[in-house]
């Protein structure tokens, strides 16, 4: 080992020596003084006993370099500049494509997950052949349901993050076939059951739906017992929505705010619409307060309105198979089930606003009123986008078979101040100091607009249950003998023609008068 270190360290200070030794020489041709001066500055090697297998190295040391650059072959990394022969492999085209289309209606689930019926959803697969037939091998497709928790119980096991469940396959290709050049279709169809839940993206979980296709395709090789599979595969997201029916009256509520006699009377539907305007009428009554013996009336004087939509997403994180032995057991107050995780809450603001002004008061009369009538959304304020598509910034009440209930609750604050003033002139009120904020929550149920408004079971045609394949028979009259058409006599069609061109004659005044 040593003596190949020295042969290194030989061979290195030799090619260093040659390479001084060409670079002097070149530049003593054209000044010979100073190549004689530099000459005799420097050293001799300490090598010098091995000056002639140094020599012969640096001879063959070119040859050597020269066959070593023929040979080397630039590295191509993934995130580096391409060759020109891997940018048009790319850009070639595919021998086959696919592609689809949606037949179906937006998937709008009507009514609650325990009374809906369903979604249909269907639709075309296209399969697109390039240059020439191609043996195609299979075409399969699938629709599944993929359940992504943000906040998993194990946060770097991609089993507890991410779930999926197949609701639906698809072989499109009973047996393998060659295809032409041009379009193929396959058609493809389903019915979703009305329990399951609408796509959302919360900062808890995510719930999707996808739409994957794989078409394999057999490519001969250069021998006719070699030959290569090629794989053309495609995805699609599906949304799905779930839609409530709006009630038919506005739902009722009322709050008393003790030790005061205020009132508080709203009216309000209990569902509302994310993308639309939610309108909510308030009233409030107990204002006025009278004071005998001073001659004087107390006043609660309406400053300040906030409304605030907030969305509460409840969720079970599971443990996949590895993690379940120790993972605690979690049941919910609404589902007595057996589950292994962990249990996941948060409560986000999705919408809200501050009024200090748009209501009318009253306090004239004995008792003191204040009305308003707002209109709230949970896209107040608007969300910024920098660019593309922003995810959304709500989910819609959803309440599912694993645990997972998304609900909404609009908050409303009240800031009443109270005032003296004397009787019979509240327009000469004057501040106590004194003031009271007021609280009330409402239950709503947020959800998707119908669109149609129909279930697709009531589109569907009426079904008879006892049609003949033929249209029915025309009862014969039992009083009269069936007509036999070989028994009447034969039309004369020149008599009637001529019937026909002859002008009616017209009637003279005698017969008229008869």
């Amino acid at each position: 080992m040593p003596h190949r270190v020295a042969n290194f360290l030989r061979s290195s200070s030799g090619n260093i020596a040659h390479i001084k030794k060409k670079a002097t020489s070149g530049s003593s041709s054209r000044n010979p003084s100073a190549a004689a001066s530099r000459n005799n500055s420097i050293s001799a090697s300490p090598y010098a006993s091995d000056s002639d297998e140094h020599h012969a190295h640096a001879a063959r040391m070119p040859e050597h370099l020269a066959d070593a650059l023929r040979r080397h072959h630039r590295l191509s990394l993934p995130f580096g500049r391409s060759s020109s022969k891997e940018r048009q492999e790319r850009q070639q085209p595919s021998a086959v494509s696919l592609d689809w289309n949606v037949e179906s209606p937006p998937i709008v689930l009507h009514g609650t997950s325990e009374e809906s019926s369903g979604a249909l959803f269907s639709g075309q697969l296209f399969l697109d052949v390039g240059d020439g037939a191609v043996d195609v091998d299979s075409v399969a497709a699938s629709l599944s349901l993929r359940v992504t928790h943000k906040r998993p119980y194990q946060g770097h096991c991609a089993d507890c993050q991410t779930q999926r469940t197949e609701l639906k396959s698809w072989r499109l290709l009973a047996q393998p076939s060659t295809l032409a050049r041009g379009r193929h279709q396959f058609p493809f169809s389903m019915l979703l059951e009305g329990h399951l839940p609408a796509s959302m993206d919360s900062p808890v979980l995510s719930i999707a739906y996808e739409f994957k296709a794989e078409a394999i395709v057999v490519r001969a090789g250069g021998s006719s017992s070699s030959s290569s599979c090629l794989s053309a595969k495609f995805e699609r997201p599906v949304v799905v929505k779930r839609s409530l029916p709006d009630p038919l009256y506005p739902h009722h509520s009322v709050r008393v705010f003790p030790p005061t006699n205020i009132k508080a009377s709203a009216h309000y539907s209990p569902i509302i619409h994310p993308t639309g305007n939610n309108k909510l009428t308030l009233k409030l009554d107990g204002l006025v307060t009278h004071n005998e013996k001073a001659k004087t009336i107390d006043l609660w004087k309406l400053k300040k309105v906030t409304w605030r939509l907030e969305e509460t997403v409840k969720t079970i994180a599971p443990a996949c198979a590895r993690h379940a032995p120790s993972a605690a057991v979690v049941t919910t107050d609404e589902d007595a089930a057996v589950r292994k995780g962990v249990f996941r809450a948060e409560t986000r603001v999705i919408g809200e606003k501050a009024v200090q002004e748009g209501w009318k008061s009253d306090f004239s009369g004995n008792d003191g009123t204040v009305d308003m009538e707002f209109d709230y959304t949970a896209l107040y304020p608007p969300a910024k986008t920098t660019g593309g598509a922003a995810p959304a910034k709500y989910a819609c009440d959803t309440k599912t078979r694993d645990g997972t209930q998304v609900t909404h609750t609009l908050q409303l604050e009240l800031i009443v101040s109270k005032e003296y003033a004397p009787e019979g002139k509240p327009q000469q009120a004057a501040s106590t100091g004194t003031g009271r904020i007021l609280r009330m929550h409402f239950a709503v149920t947020m959800t998707e607009f119908p669109g149609l408004g129909v279930s697709w079971d009531n589109e569907a045609p009426p079904v008879y249950q006892d049609v003949p394949p033929s249209p029915p028979g025309y009862p014969c009259d039992e009083r009269e003998p069936p007509i036999e058409y070989e028994d009447l006599e034969p039309l004369d069609l020149e008599a009637l023609d001529a019937q026909r061109a002859t002008p009616p004659r017209r009637l003279s005044d005698v017969e008229l008068s008869e």
